[in-house]
């Protein structure tokens, strides 16, 4: 027996084949220089401890809450290395109790706490004015265990890089 279908039927079968393909295909062959990850336990963490570790030059990186022992890690690895790193935290987040952003400053990593606005809820890192992180996930191991958060990375475009470390220059000269 026939069934009419109609043409919004063919449209929306053909999305659901595309969007199939999509998840069977590695990330790595469907997005030119993007690699995404999610949490909880979904390899978020290990993609931006991947991102910190490919920093040269620069990392400088802007986070709300920032408790993650494992990231913490990987920035001070960073300048050990002579990668010039700067850190701007939320102001409130980060001065109530012993966070990765105290660790990390007296380790001697430039780090300046934000308290310009009601929350800085900035969420990146740039790296060597070429690579971007950013997504919901903050800096901490609640957002890696407990959370659904989402981490992008996208790598070698220096013209969006450029715009994110221009706000994170911003960021890190008007804070203390």
């Amino acid at each position: 027996m026939y069934v009419h279908r109609s043409p919004a039927y063919f449209s929306w079968l053909w999305g659901l084949v595309i969007g199939v393909v999509v998840l069977l295909v590695p990330l790595s062959a469907t997005a030119n220089n993007i690699d995404v990850a999610f949490s909880p336990n979904g390899g978020g963490e290990e993609l931006i401890i991947q991102t910190i570790n490919s920093a040269k030059t620069t990392l400088c990186m802007a986070t709300y809450s920032f408790t993650s022992k494992a990231i913490a890690g990987a920035v001070l690895n960073a300048r050990l290395r002579g990668v010039n790193v700067r850190v701007v935290s939320d102001y409130k987040a980060n001065t109530s109790h012993y966070t990765a952003v105290n660790y990390l400053n007296n380790h001697g990593v430039a780090i300046r706490l934000n308290r310009h606005y009601a929350i800085m809820h900035n969420k990146f890192i740039v790296v060597d004015n070429q690579t971007v992180e950013t997504g919901s996930y903050n800096y901490s191991s609640a957002a890696e265990k407990k959370n659904a958060e989402n981490v992008i990375v996208i790598w070698n475009n220096p013209k969006l890089a450029a715009k994110y470390a221009s706000e994170c220059e911003r960021l890190f000269k008007e804070a203390v």
